[in-house]
């Protein structure tokens, strides 16, 4: 299978899955809320790629959930070529992928993010993960979506679940308030074995994910909550924003290869407190 064919596979899924989840979220909430869609170009004198990020807030369930897709293409800066594997001998570069991230009105419900991409240099790679952040300790819950996952990486390799596991947990981890993000999940990259294997998989993942927030969500939606819990889920929103801005490699590859900045900061909550 050519380059081309990989990237252009790769891409058309990224964008049907964006489809996908935003017709689901949308149905959450029985339509009466719909999604903002901005497309953006990376360069608007070259054609350098760009992509399309919807953005909807203010739901009954969703306080804000955003659905990012792009394709960007061009050159790695000097900078930051050295730290992309397979740019040794040239600094070009493509990727295609989307992104998902979910906070919640109802504190009982964990905020939630996905995401999945192919990357390209001198060769491809697939990357991405699945991970979910609660502001109440749930065991039930913890077991039940880390059963999900490894149901998901068990149909493709019965080591996927305990390796990307442990790369999760080692991920979503903040050093400075010595504390994981949350109660983990998948987190897998520079994933370039066999690419049709490695492509079933990342599709699975998707759907996986998909299964897993609908799932989530029709348990924890009617369960009450009062001001002081939403006080606590908005202290917990602080360390996914710390997170995100000093450590998540998705927000530094975004700024650093010239992405849009609002689809990169959509992962941000709409509000979110310090004590």
């Amino acid at each position: 299978m050519n380059e081309e064919l990989k990237k252009n596979l790769a891409r058309d899924w990224f964008k049907i899955l964006q489809d996908m989840i935003c017709l689901e979220i949308e149905k959450i909430e029985k339509n009466k809320v719909i999604f903002e869609s901005r497309s953006w170009k990376r360069n608007k004198v070259r054609d350098e790629g760009g992509g399309e990020y919807r953005i909807l807030t203010n739901g009954k369930v969703f306080d804000k959930v955003g659905v990012n897709f792009s394709e960007v293409y061009g050159k790695f800066s000097k900078e930051f070529k050295n730290k992309i594997p397979g740019t040794n001998s040239s600094s070009k570069f493509w990727a295609s992928g989307i992104s998902v991230v979910m906070h919640m009105k109802n504190p009982h419900i964990p905020a939630m993010h996905f995401n999945t991409r192919f990357i390209y240099t001198s060769h491809g790679w697939f990357g991405g993960g699945v991970d979910v952040t609660p502001c109440f300790n749930d065991k039930k819950l913890k077991k039940w979506f880390h059963a999900e996952i490894k149901k998901c990486c068990d149909r493709h390799n019965k080591t996927y679940y305990k390796k990307y596991k442990k790369w999760c947990d080692k991920y979503f981890y903040l050093p400075h308030r010595k504390e994981s993000r949350g109660i983990g999940g998948i987190f897998f990259d520079y994933k370039k074995n066999n690419w049709k294997k490695d492509f079933s998989f990342v599709r699975d993942v998707g759907i996986s994910f998909k299964r897993i927030f609908e799932e989530i969500i029709k348990n924890k939606n009617k369960k009450k909550w009062n001001k002081n819990e939403k006080e606590i889920q908005y202290q917990k929103r602080g360390r996914y924003v710390e997170f995100n801005l000093l450590y998540d490699r998705g927000t530094k590859f975004g700024l650093q290869t010239g992405g849009n900045v609002e689809a990169i900061l959509m992962s941000l909550p709409p509000t979110a407190k310090w004590k």
